[in-house]
Parts: C-alpha cells; structure tokens; sequence
C-alpha cells in the first residue's frame, strides 16, 4: 500500500469517528456532551499530531487516542472516567470494533 492510500483510509476512519462526536452534540445527554467535547479535544490533537508526524494511519488512530486519554485520566473523576469509556467503546466500534 503506498502513502496515498494509507492516508485515504486514516482520512475515512477520521470522518467514520467524527459521526460519533457529532451524533453525541445532537442526541447527547449533558454526560455525553461532556465526554464528547472532551474526546473531540484529545481526537482533533492525536490526527494532527499523526499527519505533522508522517504517521497517519488508521490503524494508529484509535491506539494513539487511548494513550492520550490514558495520560490524562487524572484529570478526571471516577464518573467523567465513566463517560469517557463508554463513548471510547462506540468509537472503537465504528473504528472496526477492535
């Protein structure tokens, strides 16, 4: 596969998981907008970070966003944790359910 390809499949799988922060803005509970602007944060940071790198594919996405998420976990409360988590698992499921 040459870095053409490689980059159109990680820019599908950025778009694929897009939809799940955008369907948390238009059906998400108050928990879920949380997790969801937070997530968006560390997401929008992990494909930047990947493309400067040289780095962008899909297969490193969902791996480098839970290590972000990871670090930073004790920013959160065990709730806000829990949030977090759930909305990890349906990323992880649109991502190709690792």
């Amino acid at each position: 596969m040459n870095q053409e390809e490689g980059s159109m499949d990680f820019d599908q799988q950025v778009e694929q998981l897009e939809t799940v922060f955008d369907e948390a803005v238009v059906s998400g509970n108050d928990d879920e907008l949380f997790a969801s602007g937070y997530l968006r944060g560390h997401f929008d940071l992990v494909v930047a970070q990947l493309e400067m790198s040289g780095n962008a594919d899909a297969d490193k996405l969902m791996p480098s966003l839970e290590q972000a998420v990871h670090d930073t976990r004790h920013e959160l409360t065990p709730a806000d944790q829990a949030h977090i988590k759930d909305l990890m698992d349906k990323l992880a499921v649109k991502a190709g359910g690792r």
